[in-house]
């Protein structure tokens, strides 16, 4: 019996020993997978119909070799285009990619979040004051992906509000206490990490201030703590809203801003605004926000998307894709300062958006490097660093540091406030205790005064408004082109306000959401070409308003060539078209632009021909009988139908480059448009537009031309260009030429 026993135990513990083992391999495996997309393309055809969940779970068994496999699959696309998202390792990934009916399969991405006076600086004044067209506005719906909305917010409010438009096919799905209203007339939330608690609404804020922007309505007497008092309101205050919540406090995943946009395009919006950005920059099948817009296009619906903040370094542009209308931020005329007042009485002109008074109390001022502990060097001291800094020496004193993060140590540390080096002074910064941000200049002759004084003092002045300031100007954080996925693209399109906007703001975050920070506002100041974004989706949906039939990339056209010319304000691509595109947007003249440059589905299909997608692939994405044949697949990237020109060249040497165009007149018939160039100085450039006058008998004809560029040794340190305007006496249609070369 003791034999058997321990034949038993054996057996027993080599059991338990094997099934730990599997346990542990399974358990790795699981650990090896992550969420990927799986791009199909377009909706299948009604002949070839299979249920969509049915079909994704096949594919998925089928790759998997496992029959249940409900746990892997994330979500299912299947309204406005073929796809899914799911749980897979990497040999599954790669087993999944080479299946013909498989476009891509990519890793989830997880991306990033990127007014009072900013819609009368361009144009859109208040009240009667501006022509609008409010029955067609009342029908206009604008989706906005982003991180939910607070609907209890006045800019939302459902006063005057009749019943949603006709077309309208979403749903209320904002979750427990979230209550749908006739502007708020769609919710969705991507988010939850399981069933029961999806909710709407919006935690951080970012969302509340991109969907008032877009389409808030009129609210009187809203300001920051004092500043910026006047009346907040989006671009169109008579639309509609539906919201997509797809980021939270971990990000913005990629399978879930898909699943916006499926959903966004059968709903019935008109026009999308997504303020979001990818980390790296994909090729245009594995970006969730390319894919997604390209199936918007082809149902009329314009996709807005904000550039990026990580100007002004060149190529960080992340809007690529051309049926993108990728947006810069710019500054307007106003500017929020707070001066610092030194013991001498010496005054140093500040930027900063700082709601505390300090009664013009002086206090003692540290050098961050002053106050380092001993085991932080000098370098992260003058940065004010976490555990860089002795508290005992900051305590109840002013900070000097070199980095905009350094105040959130400082003020855990006791400080009374901070005045920090500001490497970019053409913006503010909300902070949570009395902050100034100095020039270079200024800065290092506040770090002079403290070394050469015995007891240094001063004080931070709450912050007033400054106006007449150089404006528009693209700010500096705003990304820049060439891009790096289609050189001959010009990218950012157009540029918009994104400074210092005030517009609503969710009362569940602080201003600035952080842990000291226990202010609660209704509305509050953010800067980011986030903000940009929705003053754009905004500008469309009011020129929609009175062109309804204009497709998405005539309405892109009508924007771009109608903008305002910028002046480079500086040397390097960083400060030409590559920062600010077409120019600085103009509502007013987008009504009637005269001409327009319209792009079809077919011309982008073209498009992506030249750039080497297979037919296959291509009949795939486009659900219809598209191939590349011989003459598409060679068809040049800068001869995609786009309101600006743009192509790569070599530095050296003599070139020749030709931009072929097609117009079509949105104007009066009987119009004469005749052609004029105007180059940049110094420009040594030839150009001849073939036809020079084009003559246009009736409303919608098309007519095309050629634009021929060439010259000689360009070299790479500066783009250049000029502008092509054709012009009959009332519109002026003017379309930036911009040729470069890069090291």
């Amino acid at each position: 019996m003791a034999k058997g026993a321990t034949f038993y135990c054996l057996f027993s513990c080599l059991f338990v020993l094997f099934s730990s083992t599997v346990s542990a391999i399974k358990d790795a495996d699981d650990e090896k997978q992550q969420v990927y997309i799986v791009y199909l393309g377009a909706l299948p055809s009604r002949e070839n119909y299979t249920p969509m969940s049915t079909d994704h779970i096949g594919i998925l068994q089928e790759v998997t070799g496992e029959s249940s496999v409900e746990k892997r699959l994330v979500r299912s696309y299947k309204r406005s285009f073929n796809g899914f998202a799911a749980r897979l390792t990497e040999s599954e990934r790669e087993r999944l990619a080479g299946m013909e009916r498989v476009v891509s399969v990519f890793p989830s991405p997880k991306m990033k979040l990127q007014t009072t006076s900013s819609w009368n600086f361009i144009g859109l004044k208040e009240g009667s004051k501006t022509k609008r067209n409010p029955s067609i506005e009342s029908d206009t719906i604008i989706g906005v992906i982003d991180s939910g909305i607070w609907p209890e917010s006045d800019s939302f409010s459902n006063q005057g509000f009749g019943p949603s438009p006709k077309k309208w096919k979403g749903t209320c799905a904002g979750g427990k206490n979230f209550t749908c209203n006739n502007k708020i007339i769609g919710a969705r939330d991507y988010t939850a990490k399981s069933k029961g608690k999806e909710s709407a609404r919006d935690y951080t804020g970012h969302g509340t201030h991109t969907a008032s922007t877009a389409a808030g309505n009129a609210v009187a007497g809203t300001n920051f703590y004092g500043l910026g008092n006047g009346t907040a309101r989006g671009g169109v205050p008579a639309a509609r809203i539906a919201v997509y919540k797809v980021c939270d406090a971990e990000g913005c995943g990629g399978e879930a801003i898909l699943s916006a946009f499926d959903d966004a395009i059968a709903d019935g919006v008109d026009v999308i605004t997504i303020s979001i950005v990818l980390n790296d920059i994909p090729p245009f099948q594995q970006d969730p926000i390319a894919i997604g817009a390209f199936h918007a296009l082809a149902k009329g619906i314009l996709t807005v998307n904000s550039a990026g903040n990580d100007g002004p370094k060149i190529s960080t542009v992340t809007s690529s894709a051309p049926w993108v209308f990728s947006v810069a931020a710019s500054i307007t005329n106003r500017a929020f300062m707070a001066n610092v007042v030194l013991e001498n009485g010496k005054i140093l002109v500040g930027r900063s958006v700082n709601t505390y008074d300090l009664n013009g109390t002086k206090y003692p001022l540290v050098y961050g490097k002053s106050a380092a502990l001993s085991t932080c060097n000098e370098t992260k001291a003058r940065l004010c660093e976490a555990e860089c800094l002795d508290g005992k020496v900051v305590k109840g004193k002013i900070v000097l540091c070199e980095s905009s993060e350094g105040p959130i140590e400082a003020q855990k540390l006791g400080a009374v406030g901070s005045i920090v080096k500001n490497p970019e002074p053409d913006h503010a910064f909300v902070r949570s205790f009395p902050v100034s941000f100095l020039s270079d200049d200024d800065y290092k002759s506040l770090v002079s005064y403290i070394e050469s004084t015995k007891d240094p003092k001063a004080t931070v002045l709450k912050s007033v408004e400054a106006f007449n300031q150089t404006a528009p100007l693209v700010v500096s954080f705003s990304s820049r082109g060439p891009s790096t996925i289609v050189s001959d693209i010009l990218k950012p399109d157009i540029t918009a306000p994104g400074v210092e906007i005030l517009a609503a703001y969710s009362p569940d975050s602080s201003p600035t959401e952080t842990e000291f920070d226990t202010r609660r506002v209704k509305y509050s100041v953010m800067s980011g070409t986030s903000m940009a974004c929705p003053h754009i989706a905004g500008v469309a949906a009011y020129v929609k308003t009175f062109n309804p039939q204009w497709s998405p990339s005539m309405i892109q056209s009508a924007i771009m060539t109608t903008a305002s010319p910028m002046n480079a304000s500086g040397p390097g691509f960083g400060m030409t078209e590559f920062a600010y595109g077409a120019g600085h947007v103009d509502p007013i003249a987008a009504i009637n632009p005269g001409l327009v440059y319209e792009s079809t589905k077919a011309d982008h299909v073209t498009f992506l021909c030249g750039l080497n997608y297979t037919s296959e692939k291509l009949r795939i994405i486009s659900g219809d009988n598209s191939i590349c044949t011989k003459k598409n697949s060679k068809a040049l990237p800068r001869n995609l139908n786009y309101p600006t020109m743009s192509a790569k060249v070599s530095g050296t040497g003599s070139f020749k480059v030709t931009f072929q165009r097609t117009v079509t007149n949105v104007g009066k018939p009987n119009s004469i448009y005749k052609a004029k160039v105007v180059s940049s100085p110094g420009s040594k450039l030839s150009i001849k537009v073939n036809p020079s006058v084009l003559s246009m008998k009736s409303a919608y004809e098309k007519q095309s031309f050629t634009v021929t560029v060439s010259g000689n040794s360009l070299g790479t340190e500066q783009p250049v260009s000029a502008n092509l305007i054709w012009s009959n006496g009332s519109n002026i249609v003017r379309s930036p030429i911009v040729v470069y070369a890069m090291s």
